[in-house]
């Protein structure tokens, strides 16, 4: 039986990967050692990273978004199909679905990605109003930033309204009014996105809790600075506290790690865990999708995820 409902709202577009030995540089052509078509987009990813991580039968994730009429668009609906995911409120686009080209070093493992957002941009207000008693019914609320602001903040605001937790996950960085940080139960930046929001540049744990200081001081309750491989820092204004990394073994690719988190995130305080357990459970779903290649489909199952906890 359904306990818990974790709806995401978000992008949906398809990934476009290519793996190369070193980056190009401007001008440059370079010949490229593999390329993959997948599903991707920072909302699909965490609500297929949230699917998987759920105990089987105990959670229901559902997605907001938009799609296009085209093939890239069928990559989706396929994927949610077989991880279970609902998609009454995904809603049809007469314009193309999104792409995102992502270059992959193949060496390191590190990427650069382009996004063309493309129908999922499209989602409107009135549409995101059809899908209120949906947020009203969630357990847990998530968003991201590869839609427009004023889409985001009305669903920040309609969760925040009904007293839906919410987590906004502020990716791609970028600069946000000072009327959504009051929104955000859970604010999840990586180290380039708090220096974006707050002007503090995040090169340690100090300057981390510095500007998850000031993050707080604008309304979040609780920040989650993801440090890649140090790990996860929270603060709230009762508890700073740094959560490590989970090390599952060799790094294949960091594409998708941080979607890995958040979805890991929402699932495990859907569930009941406090925010230490929660955001090591985040970790440990990390730590896992970066051993191996692409967004979505290296977002782990549960019982791998146990696996790992039950080891640390």
């Amino acid at each position: 039986m359904t306990t818990n409902r974790v709806t995401v709202m978000g992008s949906y577009v398809a990934d476009l990967a290519f793996r190369i030995d070193r980056l190009p540089a401007w001008g440059e052509t370079r010949m490229g050692q593999s390329f993959q078509l997948g599903p991707g987009g920072k909302g699909s990813n965490q609500a297929v990273a949230a699917a998987r991580a759920a105990v089987p039968g105990k959670s229901q994730v559902s997605f907001i978004s938009k799609l296009g009429p085209d093939p890239f668009a069928e990559i989706a609906r396929t994927v949610y199909r077989e991880e279970g995911i609902d998609t009454e409120y995904i809603f049809d686009s007469p314009n193309p679905t999104g792409a995102a080209a992502i270059l992959i070093d193949a060496v390191k493992g590190e990427n650069a990605i382009v996004v063309v957002p493309g129908a999922c941009f499209e989602l409107t207000l009135a549409e995101v109003d059809q899908a209120a008693a949906l947020i009203a019914d969630s357990t847990i609320f998530v968003a991201q930033l590869e839609l427009p602001l004023a889409t985001v903040e009305h669903g920040l605001r309609l969760a925040h309204s009904h007293g839906v937790p919410t987590i906004l996950n502020p990716a791609p960085a970028t600069r946000l009014p000072g009327s959504i940080y009051p929104l955000c139960d859970y604010l999840t930046p990586n180290e380039t996105e708090a220096a974006t929001l707050t002007g503090i540049p995040v090169t340690n744990l100090a300057s981390a809790e510095a500007a998850a200081t000031a993050l707080l001081s604008r309304g979040v309750r609780n920040v989650i600075l993801t440090l890649g491989a140090q790990g996860a820092l929270i603060k709230n204004h009762t508890l700073t506290r740094h959560i490590p990394a989970v090390d599952a073994g060799p790094i294949v690719e960091t594409t998708g790690a941080g979607d890995a988190f958040n979805g890991g995130l929402a699932t495990a305080l859907a569930e009941g865990m406090d925010l230490i357990e929660a955001t090591g459970f985040a970790c440990t779903v990390a730590g896992i999708s970066v051993t191996r290649a692409g967004t979505a489909p290296s977002m782990p199952r549960r019982p791998e995820i146990d696996a790992i906890l039950t080891l640390k």
